[in-house]
């Protein structure tokens, strides 16, 4: 079996079955060859094996970290979560959310209630920072608020779908729920330049002063297509985005549906004839929420 050897003047290794007179690259003497001992078998870093080894290892420890910081980060995340919810309700209310301290004006300026057995009730639970669940199980958040401009307004959440993901927003009433105050509207991923336009100040300004109901007490409140609205209660849509802008409108219009009965003031806002159909359009309106 050859053995290795290096020589120390020309310092080239080289395998010769035992050891040489001279060396056979550059011809020095025995005195100057050392055999090079083994140091036994090392780990063959090219190997598929050791790559695969290798990753592994490396993916465990990272989701290792990646979880632990989450873990760590948690609390912080769902604070800065709940502040900027509360800054959502406050631009529906007219407050600049980037000039103001968001928790101490919201928690000066806004009372979170809940809309039960026709009255509001003051919510001692822990706050939401999504609506969509909680309204479609019929728990029906109003926020009792005063604006910027110091009027008494009421805050309703709506949500709905655009053309690519969930729609939700805010909208601030005035004292007798019959005008809008202010809007706030964001989506989830709608397309830059187009839907996504819906969370521009410019849009969600030209709800202000729309009144909410027609002339028989109906929800009339909508979204049209850009350029195209003349009634009272049209807003323009944004153009080249249909169908975000009828999401919008949906999500408008059926939210403001499901708080009708808290809009109207009465138990039943449905218009009817007799006792005995006005108990039926009620369970009806109770069902559809």
């Amino acid at each position: 079996m050859a053995k290795k050897f290096i020589c120390e003047i020309c310092n080239q290794t080289f395998e010769a079955a035992s050891m040489p007179d001279k060396c056979p690259i550059c011809g020095a003497d025995s005195s100057h060859i050392k055999e090079v001992k083994s140091k036994g078998k090392g780990i063959n870093t090219n190997s598929n094996v050791y790559t695969v080894v290798y990753a592994s290892v490396m993916v465990i420890i990272v989701a290792f970290m990646l979880a632990f910081v989450a873990s760590a980060l948690k609390e912080t995340q769902d604070a800065n979560v709940a502040n900027d919810t509360k800054g959502q309700i406050l631009t529906a209310l007219g407050y600049d959310k980037a000039a103001i301290n968001v928790a101490e004006v919201y928690s000066e300026k806004v009372q979170d209630n809940l809309f039960v057995d026709g009255e509001l009730k003051a919510y001692e639970g822990d706050f939401n920072t999504t609506y969509g669940a909680l309204i479609k199980n019929g728990e029906l958040h109003v926020f009792t608020a005063t604006t910027a401009q110091g009027e008494t307004a009421y805050v309703i959440p709506v949500v709905g779908r655009g053309l690519w993901g969930g729609l939700w927003g805010y909208i601030a009433v005035n004292e007798t729920k019959d005008k809008v105050l202010g809007t706030y509207f964001y989506h989830e991923s709608e397309t830059a330049g187009l839907g996504a336009r819906i969370g521009e100040k410019w849009f969600q300004d030209q709800f202000i002063g729309k009144p909410i109901f027609d002339e028989n007490g109906n929800v009339a409140l909508t979204v049209v297509k850009a350029g195209a609205a003349q009634a009272e209660n049209e807003v323009d849509g944004v153009t080249g985005a249909t169908l975000t802008v009828n999401g919008v409108s949906a999500m408008v219009k059926d939210g403001l549906t499901t708080y009708a009965k808290f809009l109207s003031g009465d138990e039943c806002p449905v218009e009817a004839t007799d006792e005995k159909s006005q108990e039926a359009e009620c369970e009806q309106t109770d069902v559809e929420q």
